[in-house]
């Protein structure tokens, strides 16, 4: 196993979750209507958001985790403190007595994608002088998580994200970026995120997003138009792969080393850069490994079958986490998409956002087990599926 720490930084809150009768089928219209008393089972309490989400999995997952974020001096502050300590990461997280802690009521009625009520708390004063730099140079990667949810990280052009991870790749370690999707009705969703993209991507290595996230920022258009092309709620439902390789092909070009969609029940989508680009990834390059070996690299990984599925909460953090923990290990960038899908799918029999997350053996032995796969289905033109490795690949790219 890797023995590099990983810094998970950025967003942080306390997920309430109140539990749903399984037999609960009605329409969200009926469900929710004004003036019904719901009965509910009982409410479960969890630490969320990118910190807690992707800094626990990889804790679980073997990796030594530092956990950066902003809390209140107020009981769910304490409670979220609580909740943080006793997962096996390292807390390292500021006290802010002018901020009271961010929470989220987390809603899983059966049979439908999660409905989030939040509220982002001390993580709209969040800045980049609040990183602990010392402890970022004693680590190998720096991961952050959901500025669109942290007021200072996109006010201002996104001064604040670009400063920040300019300062910590001056440390010499690897960075990732993790989103969330902005709000269109307040601040965070009608910045220019594409903008803030330009100026903060030179000084990311592995940039994550889920493809409704990116495709938000880079054309609301587009976004609009396969919002309103499905019926089931599902962004992902409308997307087509066939319409990766140009996101990921602006993204690299934008400046990041690695490019890792995520598309939700169809999978993920990596793409790698070159490899002059991939050496500037420091620490965490892993020893002894040329740069040439994960260089010009373009795969969709179908996501693995769950039945049935109890929460998507978490559900890409948890991804995220598989793939940095899989990099962190020296895998090929195709185990890497794998062991991401694999770790995605762990916690789909979770209603939390991380209890379902397995260590690092019994993900091996998945990874192994020949687990059912939810397949394209020959939806693509750009894409053939490679036997060897049970991966899709851009026609005529990336052979081995």
């Amino acid at each position: 196993m890797a023995d590099k720490t990983v810094i998970a930084a950025g967003h942080l809150c306390l997920d309430i979750i109140p539990g749903f009768s399984e037999g609960e089928d009605r329409p969200l219209s009926e469900l929710f209507a004004p003036g019904r008393l719901i009965n509910i089972e009982k409410a479960s309490l969890a630490s969320g958001g990118a910190v807690s989400n992707t800094g626990i999995a990889l804790a679980k997952l073997g990796i030594d985790a530092v956990l950066m974020g902003k809390v209140g001096a107020d009981p769910f502050g304490k409670l979220l403190e609580g909740l943080v300590s006793s997962k096996g990461a390292r807390p390292g997280i500021i006290v802010s007595e002018k901020d009271s802690t961010s929470y989220t009521i987390v809603l899983n009625a059966p049979g439908y994608d999660r409905i989030l009520l939040h509220n982002t708390g001390a993580n709209d004063t969040y800045c980049a002088d609040d990183p602990d730099y010392g402890a970022v140079r004693d680590a190998a990667l720096f991961h952050f998580g959901y500025p669109p949810l942290m007021k200072r990280m996109y006010e201002n052009g996104g001064a604040e994200l670009t400063d920040m991870f300019r300062k910590v790749k001056g440390c010499g370690v690897a960075t990732s970026l993790d989103m969330s999707l902005p709000d269109p009705k307040n601040a965070s969703g009608k910045a220019d995120w594409l903008a803030v993209l330009e100026k903060t991507l030179p000084y990311v290595d592995i940039f994550a997003p889920s493809a409704e996230e990116i495709i938000y920022m880079a054309d609301k258009e587009e976004y609009r138009k396969l919002s309103a092309g499905n019926e089931t709620g599902d962004f992902t439902d409308s997307l087509r792969i066939d319409a990766l390789p140009a996101i990921g092909e602006k993204l690299i070009g934008m400046g990041a080393a690695v490019v890792a969609v995520k598309c939700g029940k169809k999978g993920l989508y990596l793409k790698t850069a070159a490899g002059e680009r991939l050496s500037q990834m420091g620490k965490a390059w892993p020893d002894k490994r040329p740069p040439a070996d994960m260089a010009n690299i373009e795969i969709f990984c179908e996501s693995y079958r769950v039945e049935p599925v109890c929460s998507a909460a978490g559900s890409g953090d948890n991804c995220i986490a598989g793939l940095l923990a899989a990099f962190l290990n020296g895998m090929k960038a195709e185990d890497c998409a794998k062991v991401g899908c694999v770790v995605g799918a762990q916690n789909l029999r979770a209603y939390d956002a991380v209890s379902g997350v397995r260590d690092w053996d019994e993900t091996m032995r998945q990874l192994g087990s020949g687990m059912e796969r939810n397949r394209l289905n020959g939806e693509t033109r750009l894409w053939e599926f490679d036997e060897t490795v049970k991966l899709w690949r851009r026609q005529g790219r990336n052979e081995v």
